[in-house]
């Protein structure tokens, strides 16, 4: 899914602390009725770990009769990672998947060689009219298994583990962290845990992962002396462990982990370590060579007639 067209972000504020490497001010889109903020790729950084794509929608209230609805459109080299604060959204693809995703729950959607989805509003929401939020992010997949076959899997929110102590509330989504390891494979070291941190909680983030970044979805946090506001995507150095204090209660999520092997080229919804093979896909797009989305067959998102090289569809289109 992307909800929004744009170049990459403009870099963000300089950097305020040592342990602090970049920050990133995402670029930020009114569609109406929803706000969403895109952090990666960015000019400062096209990834963090195997993150390659980071977008921030909402928080937003649909009133009756709205909601989302991204046509079915293709992706090749990636896995999406979508997790919801709040809200709803029915992921269907081209695998024959058709599910809801919920607050706390993942959808972890690995393209390969390629594969078709959708991600609208249910029917029932949509009547009723009702708040959503929350990340789509994706990660790249290594060269040697980016044509891997297409597949998808759900985590229940359940299935996480939860760390608990003094102010704090971690769930590991993805990878290990704090002693625990998230039952939901990736296909590289990767890291993503969503934290709620009461005021004056602190928030250790050791050096284990050499790529880690912060971003505060809510609230305001201190690192070292130096605050930083909701909205802002923290690269941190690598080989510094940090401590995190809300100074307000805050919710902030953790991503990261190893370096990918070689730099990505992305373009509209494809990512390849091969320029060749996003021309590939663009060719395969246009000729109907991907499969189609049971339940959502109608309607689809054709290729973009021009786009950056990290460009991304138009809303609606």
């Amino acid at each position: 899914m992307s909800f929004f067209p744009g170049k990459d972000p403009a870099a963000g504020d300089a950097r305020q602390c040592d342990a602090v490497a970049d920050l990133i001010v995402p670029r930020t889109v009114d569609l109406g009725n929803m706000t969403v903020r895109r952090a990666l790729p960015s000019a400062r950084s096209r990834m963090v770990g195997p993150f390659i794509f980071f977008d921030h929608f909402g928080p937003a209230e649909f009133r009756a009769g709205e909601g989302i609805d991204v046509r079915p459109h293709p992706h090749i080299g990636l896995a999406t990672v979508t997790y919801l604060f709040d809200g709803e959204i029915v992921h269907r693809d081209s695998l024959g998947t058709a599910v809801a995703i919920k607050p706390g729950e993942v959808n972890w959607m690995t393209a390969g060689r390629g594969i078709v989805h959708s991600e609208r509003t249910g029917a029932e929401r949509r009547a009723a009219g009702g708040p959503i939020h929350g990340l789509q992010m994706w990660v790249a997949l290594p060269a040697a298994i980016e044509e891997m076959e297409a597949g998808f899997s759900h985590h229940d929110a359940a299935e996480f583990p939860l760390v608990e102590d003094d102010g704090k509330r971690v769930r590991l989504v993805l990878g290990s962290l704090y002693g625990v390891r998230s039952p939901a494979a990736t296909t590289s070291e990767t890291i993503f845990a969503d934290a709620t941190l009461k005021t004056g909680a602190t928030l250790p983030i050791d050096a284990d992962h050499e790529e880690r970044a912060i971003y505060v979805t809510d609230g305001a946090i201190d690192i070292a002396g130096d605050s930083f506001a909701r909205g802002r995507l923290l690269l941190l150095r690598a080989g510094d462990a940090i401590k995190v204090k809300a100074t307000e209660d805050t919710r902030l999520v953790i991503v990261g982990g190893e370096p990918m092997d070689g730099p990505r080229h992305i373009w509209w919804n494809f990512v390849s370590s091969r320029k060749e093979r996003i021309e590939q896909a663009k060719e395969e797009w246009k000729a109907g060579f991907f499969g189609k989305v049971p339940g959502d067959e109608i309607e689809f998102i054709p290729l973009p007639e021009k786009t950056e090289t990290t460009g991304f569809p138009r809303p609606g289109r």
